[in-house]
């Protein structure tokens, strides 16, 4: 398998080029709360709900003693509010009765699998959450799965599974070292461009002629619009 993605990272890179990145690795608390308000929305919804929610405070810390109904307001934009207002605030009040601050970076002397374990172990926090911890803010060779990924790589016939969480357990020790940033994020691009739920554009897709996909299609209706504007890639 990790022959097989180096060759789909270097057919992706050939045609998005390599993805850029923050210089300085942001905050781990900035990336997570980015990743709790990007579920189930798209990313320039969930910026500008963390742009909304990050000009209304001057620390995290407010966001304890902010009322959830006006969290929820904050970051409407991004939809699923109150769901996400609890996840927020859960972590941030498990941090502190835990630490006494509220900082992710003690993780950083933790391992992949113990990171992904503690992080789990708060109410809405999911596998895809953590992993954008430990890619975007530890820079470990860690390729996250959302839908898109999942939906590609079963797609080309890398993998068959039935959920992110299996798609990511199965590719976690393939990813070839220092892939896992390109790798992820066009893959992302790839499924918001090309590789779509439905109605896929098989016959621009840069990976066509390495995918086993039985319904491939081939109808040019539709124009290919950019959309490559990465959240995680852009929390300072």
């Amino acid at each position: 398998m990790k022959k097989q993605i180096e060759k789909i990272n270097q057919l992706l890179i050939n045609h998005f080029g390599i993805p850029e990145r923050q210089k300085k690795l942001p905050n781990p608390l900035d990336i997570i709360i980015g990743t709790i308000l990007s579920q189930n929305t798209n990313d320039k919804n969930s910026y500008k709900a963390y742009m909304n929610l990050k000009s209304n405070i001057k620390s995290w810390n407010d966001v304890l003693e902010m009322k959830t109904s006006q969290l929820e307001k904050l970051i409407k934009v991004a939809g699923l509010g109150k769901q996400k207002s609890m996840a927020i605030k859960n972590l941030l009040k498990n941090l502190k009765n835990k630490n006494e601050r509220l900082s992710l970076n003690y993780l950083k002397r933790k391992n992949d699998e113990e990171v992904i374990g503690e992080l789990t172990s708060h109410k809405g926090i999911g596998v895809k959450t953590a992993s954008c911890v430990l890619l975007f803010a530890f820079d470990r060779n860690v390729c996250p799965v959302d839908t898109h990924v999942h939906r590609i790589l079963n797609r080309i016939g890398m993998v068959k599974t039935s959920n992110p969480e299996k798609t990511f357990n199965e590719i976690k020790s393939h990813i070839p070292e220092g892939a896992a940033h390109s790798f992820h994020t066009n893959l992302l691009r790839l499924g918001r461009e090309y590789c779509t739920p439905t109605n896929p554009k098989c016959y621009e897709c840069p990976l066509e002629r390495v995918c086993a996909y039985n319904e491939k299609n081939f109808d040019r209706k539709k124009i290919i619009k950019q959309n490559n504007f990465f959240l995680l890639d852009s929390i300072k």
